[in-house]
């Protein structure tokens, strides 16, 4: 295990379902790996254990060679989250909400250049509640990336968002990749993967069907049934 991230035989069962199912991957430092599968493929229970947000029924997970479920504070603080809904408080404005999370933080982002990159201006006046799901997403994951982490999780961070918006994040992951950190990402959506992805990791089922770059992992034909589902939002 010597990756940014690491994931190796995990299993993460609840009651008689198995949400993950013996899954191994893993991601690099200055790439954006996409973990691409249809609704419960068991994407989002993965991230959870990377985030320390769940434990493992067995198998590692490792993330800057940390066990996340132990981690120390030092250790969080280079991990940026986003979670695929809520996370925020509901009775601040974002800007407040921002500026608070920056002073926790030694060396954080400008929180005008987040604000003005993600469009938050256009409704730093609004409570978190009052605003809509691509709203919040956008502060969301401004506040993963305030600490300029060398890890960052994103659970379908473009989920809610106009096109134009998706461009905006589509580039800014880039960047946060080209700074040197690991960018994790969660996604049904090819296109999302070829725009901004270096490796695709996809699974079905809770287990990892296909691992490499995506111009590798689409000339897999067995992987058809995985496609169609991704395509359509219909398992067959």
């Amino acid at each position: 295990m010597a990756g940014a991230v690491d994931v190796r035989e995990l299993r993460r069962a609840f009651g008689p379902v198995t949400a993950v199912d013996g899954a191994s991957w893993g991601a690099a430092a200055g790439e954006v790996t996409a973990l691409l599968g249809p609704n419960g493929a068991g994407k989002t229970t993965t991230i959870e254990c990377l985030e320390g947000l769940g434990r493992p029924d067995s198998g590692e997970v490792r993330v800057l060679g940390a066990d996340p479920w132990r981690a120390a504070a030092d250790h969080r603080a280079r991990v940026g989250v986003m979670l695929q809904d809520g996370g925020l408080p509901t009775t601040v404005r974002p800007l407040r909400l921002l500026e608070h999370l920056a002073d926790l933080y030694a060396g954080p982002r400008r929180v005008d250049e987040l604000v003005g990159r993600l469009g938050i201006d256009g409704f730093a006046g609004t409570t978190v509640r009052r605003m809509s799901g691509g709203q919040r997403q956008r502060v969301s994951l401004a506040a993963a990336l305030l600490a300029r982490p060398d890890v960052v999780f994103l659970d379908e961070p473009t989920a809610g968002l106009d096109p134009h918006a998706r461009l905006d994040v589509w580039a800014l992951l880039r960047e946060e990749a080209a700074r040197g950190a690991a960018v994790v990402v969660t996604t049904h959506s090819f296109e999302e993967a070829e725009r901004i992805a270096d490796r695709v990791v996809i699974m079905a089922a809770g287990r990892v069907v296909a691992n490499g770059t995506l111009a590798a992992v689409r000339g897999d034909r067995s992987l058809e049934d995985v496609y169609f589902s991704l395509t359509t939002g219909v398992a067959r």
